[in-house]
């Protein structure tokens, strides 16, 4: 598969479909994009789980962090790696000896590790490389044109909020 783009039914079928997810690289400090993710994908209603060695045993944003993908327990859905596109090839390989296989591998803006996507892809494992999750869903769903970003779909369909509190939209509308 060429990974240059991405079909945006891909994308919103896999923000759809995956509950899961473990945050490779997640970072306690409130400055750093993975804790920025980390706290949106929470707030979307994903089950993220933090991944760090240095931070083994303490919690971020309410959750457990673990030291490796295979310290996690129960299954995951989608394997998000916030790490260089070096690390991004041992990180796949870790995720691919995970028994049941994860759904999908997403590589981070700037990531991108051909080898390790021809890996995880021979086994089966859909591969997102340098594309953020956070960014992807905003888009999507219509959120990032508060800020003034153009996301390139138009649509007459009225927006679907995300529940009561804070003003948020989701990717969970019908015919989508």
């Amino acid at each position: 598969m060429t990974h240059d783009a991405y079909p945006d039914s891909q994308i919103r079928e896999i923000l759809k479909s995956v509950k899961r997810i473990a945050l490779v690289g997640a970072s306690a400090s409130e400055a750093r994009p993975s804790w920025i993710v980390t706290k949106y994908l929470i707030d979307r209603g994903y089950d993220v789980v933090p991944v760090n060695p240095g931070l083994a045993g303490q919690t971020l944003l309410g959750k457990a962090v673990y030291a490796s993908l295979k310290d996690v327990p129960g299954v995951i859905d989608m394997v998000e790696i916030f790490r260089n596109s070096e690390a991004a090839g041992p990180i796949t390989d870790e995720a691919l000896t995970l028994d049941p296989l994860p759904k999908v591998i997403w590589m981070q803006l700037s990531v991108r590790n051909d080898e390790a996507a021809a890996r995880a892809e021979a086994k089966g494992v859909t591969v997102i490389m340098n594309r953020c999750p956070k960014i992807e869903y905003g888009r999507l769903s219509g959120e990032i044109g508060w800020q003034g970003i153009n996301s390139r779909l138009l649509s007459s369909k009225k927006p679907v909020l995300a529940g009561k509190g804070f003003q948020k939209l989701t990717i969970h509308r019908p015919g989508t």
